[in-house]
């Protein structure tokens, strides 16, 4: 988990060095090239140039002149070259004779080796602190984005809890009644719907009613179904068990199922088991109701229609 929040900052610190490189009026030319690799070794002969060169677990060897240089988990070799910012994060910086550095270095968990005849224009900074304060600003983020969802799902939960009671106790039934059943139709909802979907897009023609159906409709029921299973959720918890009289619209029981299964959903997985019952009892539900039989009048009998 480490390894891949300290990715993302420098990924962050590699779009900053590369936005200031290409907006900045230094004396090394700017051509718009960008160099990125993952996984590989990137060279830049003597007569190159980059305006950025950003290397994950790789290594780069730079002779030729590039206005930013972030290396991640891995080497950089600089021969001769020129460069304006240079930022090493978990790797080995090796800077050569015949280098000129016209900026700052920026380091974090890394070792420098600097030869005799190495031109520094600018300091060695520690990163450290920058990555903490992206740290810090990528926590107050997911929490407010995580309060946010979770109003704007308690804000469905209460409507659907309104609007739909009769539709939301059937779905509810359900998940008490038959568990299994609802259990196995949700497994079939999560994986049938992407293969008819992409089977759809197959043909031209399908390509749009595979993509409402992938991007739309599966995750909207999906999440209705989350919903329905949370409600669930909270009547179990105030004990509204089989038998007791429900109130006429379980708003109470989106309150507290929501609260809980946004709290508990925090462990892995909690959240997909909620959302495989609430989407299979919604799927079983809605199956049922299209397949039932609407009432017939029932026909009079010949001696009360002779009366009448």
């Amino acid at each position: 988990m480490k390894k891949i929040f300290m990715l993302i900052a420098a990924l962050a610190l590699a779009l900053g060095m590369t936005g200031v490189a290409l907006a900045a009026d230094e004396a090394l030319p700017h051509t718009g090239r960008v160099l990125f690799v993952a996984g590989g070794d990137v060279e830049v002969d003597a007569d190159e140039q980059a305006d950025a060169v950003i290397v994950i677990n790789g290594d780069a060897r730079i002779a030729g002149t590039v206005n930013s240089l972030v290396v991640v988990d891995g080497t950089a070799t600089l021969s001769g070259a020129t460069v304006e910012g240079i930022a090493i994060v978990n790797g080995t910086l090796e800077l050569e004779a015949g280098t000129t550095v016209l900026g700052d270095i920026g380091q974090l968990n890394s070792e420098i080796v600097e030869a005799e005849g190495v031109a520094m224009g600018g300091s060695v900074n520690d990163l450290t602190g920058e990555v903490a304060g992206f740290g810090a600003f990528i926590g107050a983020a997911a929490l407010a984005i995580w309060i946010g969802v979770g109003i704007a799902t308690l804000a469905v939960g209460l409507l659907l809890a309104g609007l739909a009671s009769r539709q939301t106790r059937s779905a509810t039934s359900l998940i008490r009644t038959e568990p299994g059943k609802t259990f196995l139709v949700g497994l079939l909802a999560v994986i049938v719907p992407p293969i008819l979907a992409v089977l759809a897009m197959a043909t031209i023609v399908g390509i749009p009613a595979g993509l409402g159906l992938l991007i739309i409709a599966w995750p909207f029921v999906a999440f209705i179904g989350y919903v329905v299973a949370a409600i669930w959720l909270g009547e179990w918890l105030l004990g509204r068990r089989e038998g007791a009289i429900p109130a006429e619209r379980p708003y109470a029981a989106a309150t507290v199922g929501l609260l809980v299964a946004f709290v508990i959903g925090l462990v892995p997985f909690v959240s997909a088991v909620l959302s495989i019952f609430g989407l299979g009892a919604v799927v079983l539900a809605a199956w049922r109701t299209l397949r039932r039989t609407p009432d017939t009048a029932q026909p009079v009998p010949q001696t009360q229609a002779a009366a009448a």
